[in-house]
């Protein structure tokens, strides 16, 4: 019997773990299928064994230096797939996956590059060292919990391209709801959480050029999960006095001035998981007060994500805050954690770092951890910046201090001509303590002081381990 039991066990399992692959295409609104369609390269996707898929490349614009248009495929799959790159125009000598990090690699072979995803991931395919016109492939995870049309609490919004009513600048969500991007559906409009609570967004549609991707103004409990921001005019999230706020697999691109990707203001008790940013400014920025905001900041976890500067700071905080009180605002409690950063790109010494803390307007900052972090290219700018500022441009006084900061388990490339790190207090009073290196590597070398360094006297308590 239990012979019997074990070979029909036997017999069951291969048709269960057929049944339970699954490889998901999601349909192209025929509004946006000629005008967006990038012919750069063309992608294919299969299960191992099955037949080949074809998948749309969309056109996404990056580098605000130097707007080009770059491509993106995106799908779902709960198993390891076989992608197949090829390569319309040139000759390809060598191609490369990004992050590095995911060790994965692929056969080139006449314009043709062939490679095995191994799980559900976002990644840049780039061939001969091109990384404006490059490939990124966004892979989910298969959906869960999808809702219908009508059903009570959700807005939904179906395949297709959807504009705000005339006069208006986005979609505005009310408490209680989940907004629901069907496969297909693009909104040319910001989605717009202002004194609500309690709303969830995702789906697997994405937002086509809206003036911001999303924005929780006021609000608490909102949750974002899945969908893709392509080349919005300012920031793809923006958190304005607003908490507990749960932001996953979020992608985005951006190509324009003050274009960053997530910014905190006067905001608390969110974490960012899983996010890839591409952007012309920065990545994350995390502040205090600003415009109408008003606050502290604090409980902040940003992690497992890739963070791509084309311009400005992959990692910034501390630049703005409210004065008007003489009190200034605590920013505190947070963390940088397993972060690949593809690029640093700024010229302008003042916006230079790949992890930035530039403390004005009265900010106070604390307990901030930096722990395994990945930089694989600075075009131009530093690794580390650090410091209590009076910047004329967007403050009315110097930042109050900066202290308990660890920097743990960092690598960065080898750069020929990155500019030295700096940590700076401003004044006797105003000054940087208690800041930690450990296991700091830069082009292969243990960091094992901050001899190199541009520092001064109001900067104490420096420790390299």
């Amino acid at each position: 019997m239990i012979r019997k039991v074990l070979a029909t066990i036997a017999s069951v399992l291969p048709l269960l773990t057929a049944a339970a692959q699954e490889l998901t295409i999601h349909p192209v609104p025929k509004e946006i299928y000629y005008p967006m369609h990038n012919d750069d390269f063309t992608v294919q996707v299969r299960i191992p064994g099955k037949e080949w898929h074809d998948l749309y490349e969309y056109k996404v614009k990056v580098n605000m230096d130097n707007p080009t248009e770059a491509s993106m495929v995106y799908f779902d799959c709960d198993c390891p797939v076989e992608i197949m790159v090829r390569k319309n125009n040139g000759t390809a000598k060598e191609a490369v996956i990004r992050p590095l990090s995911c060790g994965l690699e692929g056969r080139l072979k006449d314009n043709i590059f062939t490679f095995t995803l191994d799980r559900p991931r976002n990644i840049s395919v780039e061939f001969d060292g091109d990384r404006h016109r490059n490939l990124h492939i966004f892979v989910n995870s298969p959906e869960e919990d999808t809702p219908s049309e009508g059903d009570k609490g959700v807005m939904y919004f179906g395949k297709g391209v959807h504009t705000p009513a005339e006069g208006l600048d986005g979609f505005t969500v009310p408490s209680d709801t989940y907004v629901y991007l069907a496969p297909g559906a693009v909104l040319k409009g910001t989605i717009i959480c202002d004194s609500v609570k309690n709303v969830r967004i995702g789906g697997r549609g994405f937002l086509l050029t809206p003036n911001r991707g999303i924005q929780a103004t006021w609000s608490e409990n909102i949750e974002v999960k899945d969908i893709i921001v392509i080349n919005p005019r300012h920031y793809t999230f923006l958190g304005g006095q607003s908490r507990n706020i749960s932001i996953r697999n979020l992608r985005s691109f951006s190509y324009q001035g003050w274009s960053d990707g997530l910014d905190f203001m006067s905001s608390s008790d969110i974490t960012a998981d899983n996010v890839f940013m591409r952007n012309s400014d920065d990545c994350v920025a995390i502040y205090g007060p600003r415009w109408e905001y008003r606050g502290d900041t604090r409980n902040i976890v940003i992690q497992n994500s890739v963070l791509w500067a084309d311009i400005a700071h992959p990692m910034n905080m501390g630049i703005h805050g409210y004065t008007a009180d003489g009190k200034g605002n605590a920013i505190e409690n947070v963390v940088f954690r397993n972060i690949d950063v593809l690029e640093h790109d700024e010229d302008d010494p003042d916006y230079q770092g790949c992890m930035a803390i530039c403390c004005g307007d009265l900010n106070r900052i604390s307990g901030i951890r930096y722990e395994d972090i990945r930089v694989e290219r600075v075009e131009e700018g530093r690794l580390f910046h650090l410091e209590v500022v009076f910047n004329s441009k967007y403050c009315t006084a110097p930042g109050s201090y900066i202290k308990d900061v660890v920097f743990k388990d960092i690598k960065c490339a080898p750069v020929a001509d990155i500019r030295p790190s700096l940590i700076k207090g401003y004044d006797g009073e105003r000054k940087i303590s208690g800041v930690v290196f450990e296991n700091v590597r830069i082009g292969g070398r243990k960091m094992k002081s901050t001899e190199g360094f541009i520092m001064n006297g109001y900067a104490e308590d420096i420790t390299v381990r």
